[in-house]
């Protein structure tokens, strides 16, 4: 009788340990369905324009990118952390981590560095090159976000001096040194390119500099650069940092293809990718 029971146990074991060993293909397999399309989130204008010819650039290495666009820059971390989309390319780090700081069941992660729009500053009185004069009226944006990077612009190039350089909330009252006795004057981003004529200089980001006929590329007299704490991401799940379509998508992105691509569309753009 015992030597029967035994048996059956072993049997059993036998039988638990397939079934296991089973699920574990099936969950392996699934997570590297190359088949299967992904679904990126952008917001219209330069991610969704550029992500267009990275669908095509992978759907050529064998990876299918479904886009879905949001109108704004809540929902589009939401929605990724609900599973409802693979990956995003919308943000700057900075704004990740403030995002997850807020909401900390986000377990959300940045995937690889993509390209910088940098807010330049520009001017119609002076030439690249030109030492911005003491006591000159500089434009900034008055929203939180891009005049607190206009004035850290200003202090990464050793012109003014605020109290913490890494801190992206910083504002006109952050300002601990100003010894050049700039006057700094607050406006509305869409408004400050039709102001040059009457300040010494002004804080344009890439997409109001195109609108206005400036040449992100040639025009500025001060440049961010890719050292610079906005430079935008793709971010993802973390556990989709061991997805083997991320390389992938990584690949496409990265690529001298869509390289070539956003240096012709996006003059002045700063790319963090594939490098001579």
């Amino acid at each position: 009788m015992n030597k029967f029971v035994k048996i059956a146990l072993i049997g059993a074991l036998a039988a638990l340990t397939l079934a296991f060993t089973g699920c574990g293909g099936s969950k392996e397999e699934k997570k590297a369905d190359l088949n299967k399309p992904v679904i990126v989130g952008v917001n219209p204008g330069p991610h969704a324009i550029i992500m267009e010819n990275v669908k095509k650039i992978a759907e050529k290495k064998g990876l299918k990118i479904e886009i879905k666009e949001f109108s704004d820059f809540v929902t589009p971390n939401s929605a990724l952390a609900a599973g409802e989309i693979w990956a995003n390319s919308f943000q700057h780090e900075p704004f990740l981590k403030a995002t997850m700081k807020k909401e900390p069941s986000f377990k959300l992660a940045n995937a690889f560095p993509t390209a910088l729009f940098p807010i330049n500053i520009y001017s119609k009185k002076l030439k690249p090159g030109d030492t911005i004069p003491d006591g000159a009226k500089i434009a900034i944006p008055n929203d939180p976000t891009n005049g607190g990077r206009s004035i850290l612009l200003l202090a990464a190039h050793g012109l003014l001096k605020v109290k913490n350089p890494q801190d992206i909330t910083t504002t006109v009252a952050d300002i601990t040194e100003n010894p050049h006795h700039f006057q700094i004057i607050e406006l509305e981003a869409a408004a400050i390119p039709r102001s040059l004529d009457d300040v010494t200089c002004a804080a344009i980001n890439t997409t109001y500099a195109l609108n206005a006929g400036l040449n992100p590329a040639t025009d500025p007299i001060v440049k961010e650069t890719a050292d610079s704490l906005y430079v935008n991401i793709v971010a993802v799940q973390e556990a989709t940092l061991k997805d083997p379509r991320l390389q992938i998508f990584k690949e496409a992105y990265q690529s001298k293809e869509n390289a070539e691509f956003i240096k012709t569309k996006f003059p002045g753009s700063v790319y963090l990718g594939w490098k001579e």
